[in-house]
């Protein structure tokens, strides 16, 4: 597989108002060239932070929306334009039950969604979202992905790099395909005063599950006046950090090197040696 460019876009986030948010990100969007000197697409992902449209909001009866919606519109414009997947996690509404729903969205318009399976108790989102119960692998551009949100950061069981047997050799392993992963995603709102965990928890992902972690945070002061100091981050397999930015609205392009994360994993095999247990 080729090299894989991933943008990270940093955002201070309107409360509650897409409108707004839309508008900031359409702006942000902007530095992206729409091609490269080559006329080759710049990225080929694009990250945006957890509730991109409303921020982190426990009030989702007048934000929510259906699948399809203008949230749902707006990602799938901008994945065609930048001819790239788009992905970040909205308010929506099914079947009478919300969800924090991360979408994937494919420049042709086709998707997955992921709905957040660790709902934050602390901020009682757990009394106002319904809680999902399954994870997704995406294949985009020779490379396997999956993207987790926020607090699913604190819990290495549901973000572990396969859920099959041990395998004979690193080889064996690589080719399993069910669970496993070369690129681990978190889109979060992630306040300032816990960032200690956030970066210590993106490194620890990194290392146990020997795979590139992203973690896209927002920055500014939400509705609620916490502030969130952004701290996003690009993380390699070994645990050492590539990118990251602070306290700055502002988006970044980090090219991740498919040749040096198999040449790791060739020479560490320690993945084929994982315990045996499923959820």
């Amino acid at each position: 597989m080729s090299d894989i460019r991933i943008t990270t876009v940093q955002a201070d986030l309107v409360w509650e108002n897409k409108i707004e948010n839309y508008k900031k990100l359409d702006e942000l969007l902007t530095s992206i060239p729409p091609t490269t000197h080559s006329g080759n697409n710049y990225t080929d992902v694009i990250i945006l932070p957890e509730m991109f449209a409303t921020g982190f909001s426990m009030n989702p009866k007048p934000l929510a929306e259906t699948l399809f919606g203008e949230t749902f519109q707006w990602m799938a414009e901008k994945a065609k334009q930048f001819d790239a997947a788009v992905t970040g996690s909205f308010i929506c509404v099914e079947n009478g039950h919300y969800y924090n729903r991360l979408l994937w969205m494919f420049p042709d318009g086709n998707y997955y969604k992921y709905d957040k399976r660790h709902l934050f108790s602390l901020a009682g989102e757990h009394l106002h979202y319904t809680e999902g119960g399954s994870r997704q692998t995406i294949e985009w551009r020779g490379w396997r992905i999956c993207p987790l949100i926020c607090y699913d950061l604190r819990f290495p069981v549901w973000s572990r790099n396969t859920l099959q047997p041990p395998f004979k050799s690193t080889e064996e392993f690589q080719n399993n395909k069910t669970g496993y992963y070369d690129i681990l995603i978190y889109v979060a709102n992630w306040p300032e005063r816990r960032n200690h965990a956030w970066k210590s928890l993106l490194i620890a992902r990194a290392i146990e599950n020997q795979a590139f972690v992203v973690g896209v945070n927002r920055v500014g002061s939400d509705g609620n006046n916490i502030y969130y100091s952004g701290d996003t981050s690009v993380i390699d397999y070994s645990g050492e950090t590539l990118f990251s930015q602070k306290h700055i609205e502002g988006i970044h392009t980090t090219i991740l090197s498919s040749t040096n994360l198999e040449e790791f994993r060739k020479k560490f095999g320690f993945l084929a040696d994982q315990d045996v247990f499923a959820l």
